[in-house]
This record gives C-alpha cells, structure tokens and sequence, in this order.
C-alpha cells in the first residue's frame, strides 16, 4: 500500500505536552466492530470491557537512554557537541546508539558524555554507531543514570526540554523490565484505582515485555509499505503467561492488548490457529491493513502519527477507513494526541 494512504493533517495544538491529570481523566474514542464510535473516558473501562476479559500489558521500563557530550580531539582537549540515543545494548559494556550529527564521529573516536561517563566508538552504519564504554554492568547502569535523560519523542522535545516530571510521567506504574527508549503510551493511563476497578470487575491483567527501541521515533520513508523494513526489538513472553490467555480465551474472555507494543508480542507468538506459545526473541512484526490478526481481540491505543507504522497497525485492526473517519472525529472534537494525549478503544472489525 502507498503510505501516504496513511496521511492526515493535525493541528499542532491538538499535540499533548503534559499527561492528563490523574492519568485516567484522558478522553477515550470507542470505535465498535462495526465502526460506530462513542466518546467515553479511560475511567469508564471497566464498563466497557466484560468479567473474564484480560488486559495484557507492556512492563518494559524506560531508561534515560538520551545522552549529550563531546567527541574527544584525536590530540586532546574537546571536539565537536555531539547528542547520543541508546537503542540496544550488546554487552555488558556496549551499546548501539543512533547518533546526531553521525558524520562528526568516525570508528576508534573517544566521546566524553557527562562527568562520569567515557566511550570509543568501535563501528559506524550511517547514523547508527557502536560505542563500547568504560564501565561495565551495574557501574554502567548507574552512569548511564547519572548522565542521560528521558527519551522524550522528539513532538514533545521541540516544544520543551524534558525536566523532572517526565522522569514520572513518561512511564507506566507497572513498569519493570529496563530497556526502552520510549514508552508503550497506552500504559500511562492506568492508575491503581482504575486497575482495582477493573480487577472488581473480573478482568484479569497479565504481561509481556517489548522494549521499545529508538526506530520508534524514525519516520517511514518509503512510498510503499513493502519497502519498509521494521527495527528488530527485543520481546518476551512466559510460558505461564501463554498458558493463562489460551485458557481465558477457550473460557470466552477476550484478549485486550494496552498498546501496540503488547498487540506485536502477542501476535509474533501465536501460531496460525491463535495459541499463544512461549517467546523469547526479536520480532520485527510489521501490520498492515490485510493482516489477519491470530490472537488480539480488543486493542487500547493512543492517537498516532501521520503515516506512521502505528497509525497502520490501528488501519490493520479496525479499517482503514473507519480509522481515517475516526480520527477526524477526535480532531474535530478536540482530542489530545500522541504520548501523553488521549486513546481509543478498537473493537476489531468484523472480518
């Protein structure tokens, strides 16, 4: 399909630069199989799901993976600024890292990130490079702390600095597993009352893991689908887990994934007949509109970006069509978008 099937204008005061607060006051779109939408509220969840239901979350845990420094003079004293994205680490003392601006380092550069964190780039691919650092381990983690700061996508951080809010605010309550650069958004409406409701309610919660990785944050810059390749991102699901959404499935529950992030890890690892089965791996599932959908039966999302990976996963699930009419809605009704805004609740189209 030609992306720009996937286009929209919004206008750039509908872009959300706070969370909503408490953080289930967001507004929610409900958009039905059949493409009816009704406009509620992410407190109101509990009454639009049913008792054998089961919310699967993303746990992973952002980390303060955006660094600024220097890149070290070959004879000494400081280079060229330089601002560093951590995306993937490959050792215990060594990351892949997207890189601004990329032609100003070269293999066996030294970079200077902060007071107490050094590294010498051991490879480059375009603006993509890998530094080995000079810590290891937990020293490293601590570093990394001490010197980086949330990943904010880059809609927010044009607009304003990230500052010590963010470090709350752009992370789910259940966060656990450390390794994104970006939240999975959709989790950071939920509240501990919202989730006793909702567990009053007989809705289960269960989770996975997908760390989100920086090529989140790059646009799609082909003309077709098909030429679009995904970033491999790392994602987990336990035994446990599958066995306890296969069963409330053959019990008649539904399969309610928080996020596209969690929609990914379910359905890389079901098999052609729904069953979820155990995965410990890379997925770089890409959904567009024609996948046939094994193991999602209901999705909560944010509002996504123009011609964005995202925004055709939500065509993917409800129709392209009804998703292009329903985001008109929002923008008419004055919807707060992408991370921190509001969110739908897609009942997947009737097939």
């Amino acid at each position: 399909m030609r992306v720009d099937a996937f286009d929209f204008d919004l206008p750039e005061e509908l872009i959300a630069l706070r969370p909503a607060s408490p953080r289930d006051a967001a507004r929610l779109l409900v958009v039905r199989e059949n493409g009816i939408s009704e406009h509620r509220s992410v407190q109101e969840l509990p009454d639009l799901l049913r008792q054998g239901d089961v919310l699967v979350v993303n746990d992973t845990k952002v980390f303060p993976a955006r660094l600024h420094g220097r890149r070290m003079g070959r004879e000494g004293g400081e280079g060229a600024r330089i601002e560093i994205m951590l995306h993937k680490r490959i050792s215990p003392s060594a990351f892949r890292a997207f890189v601004r601006p990329a032609k100003r380092l070269r293999p066996g550069d030294h970079v200077s990130l902060g007071a107490t964190l050094e590294g010498t780039v051991a490879s480059r691919d375009g603006a993509e490079v890998e530094i080995l650092f000079d810590k290891q381990g937990a020293a490293l983690d601590d570093a990394i702390a001490a010197e980086g700061e949330t990943p904010l996508p880059p809609y927010i951080a044009g607009r304003r600095k990230p500052d010590a809010r963010d470090v709350a605010d752009y992370q789910t309550i259940y966060a656990a597993e450390p390794g994104s650069v970006a939240a999975p958004t959709a989790g950071l409406h939920f509240t501990p009352d919202l989730f006793a409701r909702l567990a009053d309610r007989g809705i289960a919660r269960a989770h996975v893991t997908l760390h989100v990785g920086a090529g989140t944050f790059l646009p799609v810059s082909v003309d077709d689908t098909r030429d679009h390749r995904m970033h491999p991102e790392w994602a987990e699901l336990s035994s446990e887990t599958a066995q306890m959404l296969n069963s409330a499935r053959a019990a008649g529950g539904r399969i309610v994934a928080v996020g596209t992030t969690a929609l990914r890890t379910l359905e890389t690892a079901a098999g052609d007949d729904g069953l979820l089965q155990p995965f410990r791996d890379e997925t770089g599932l890409f959904v567009t509109p024609g996948y046939r959908f094994k193991a999602v039966d209901v999705l909560l999302t944010n509002f996504h970006l123009p011609r964005s990976t995202l925004f055709m996963l939500a065509c993917a699930f409800s129709g392209t069509e009804t998703m292009r009419a329903a985001y008109a809605e929002a923008i008419a009704a004055k919807y707060r978008f992408y991370s921190y805004g509001d969110a739908c609740l897609l009942f997947r189209a009737q097939a």
